[in-house]
């Protein structure tokens, strides 16, 4: 193997005019109306251009240039008269998605960066119209961990949480807190509905306000009871689950690798079908399944 390392963009920008680029794909013209194409026109306006378009040299065409990714930005400068922008020069021409490749920002991660805006000197309103959001929702954001303890906001560190999700957090006591974001995790779920749920199957002790009733609406009290007693037993049986599942797993590994072997043995297979025809039959089902799952992790 060769030790060079292929660089993917060629080392400087190039500025070019909108005209010179070719964009790889066509968006509906409903895309203006969308809410992404408006918050990054609302970027671009307050202040500029941040993120360049990447482009790959058109072969046999020294002055044409493929769009690889930021069709909507090059539509937004299209709308301001902008007639050309700096872009970054891919040296591979394929026209993958690089959107892709881009992990975006969970609700903490945008929380802590608006607070280390506040904190640079850049006011409330600007990163409101930066963000094509009003300064209440800007306000909600800084305030986000308010409330939260430091180990339930480590854990949903880089999940994508509703606010209001949060909002039902902060209600509960800190314990509570990571129970809770634990189990959101679990469920892959961290929906404003479920996070509801599991508040209101938090036991009374467990609010950060024990002395205020929960009140749902259409929810009685004696639902609520059942709620909760219901969710103490689901924890519990994911506590036992949770302890046993490394030690069963590695039985089941061991089983199937023993069957594996049995079978194997023309012999004993052979006696098996004469003597023992359904055992075998359930033994080369798990065999066949271990084998199908084997193939699929590899």
């Amino acid at each position: 193997m060769s030790d060079k390392v292929t660089m993917a963009f060629e080392p400087n920008g190039i500025l070019l005019a909108l005209s010179d680029i070719l964009p790889v794909k066509q968006r509906p013209k409903t895309v203006k109306k969308s809410r992404k194409y408006q918050l990054i026109a609302a970027s671009i306006r307050e202040i500029g251009f941040v993120e360049p378009p990447v482009v790959a040299r058109q072969k046999g065409k020294s002055r044409k240039f493929l769009l690889l990714d930021g069709h909507l930005r090059i539509e937004v400068l299209k709308d301001l008269e902008i007639e050309k922008v700096i872009c970054l020069v891919s040296t591979d021409d394929e026209a993958f998605t690089y959107n892709k490749r881009i992990n975006r920002l969970a609700t903490v991660q945008e929380h802590k960066m608006i607070l280390t805006a506040i904190e640079g000197g850049v006011p409330e309103d600007r990163i409101a119209r930066t963000l094509d959001v009003n300064i209440q929702s800007i306000r909600a954001k800084r305030q986000l961990l308010d409330g939260i303890c430091p180990e339930a906001a480590e854990l949903l560190k880089d999940k994508h949480c509703p606010l209001n999700t949060f909002g039902s957090l902060k209600k509960m006591d800190p314990m509570r807190q990571v129970e809770v974001a634990e189990l959101m995790i679990a469920m892959n779920n961290y929906s404003v509905s479920y996070s509801k749920a599991l508040l209101a199957a938090t036991p009374q002790k467990q609010l950060s306000d024990p002395g205020k009733p929960k009140n749902f609406k259409g929810v009685s009290p004696e639902e609520i009871a059942r709620m909760e007693r219901e969710m103490a037993n689901l924890q519990s049986e994911m506590k036992l689950i949770e302890d046993s599942y490394g030690p069963d797993h590695l039985n089941l590994v061991l089983a199937c690798g023993y069957l594996v072997s049995i079978l194997s043995n023309s012999e004993v297979e052979r006696y098996m079908g004469q003597h023992h025809g359904e055992i075998l039959g359930e033994f080369r089902k798990i065999t066949e399944a271990a084998s199908i799952g084997s193939d699929q992790i590899g």
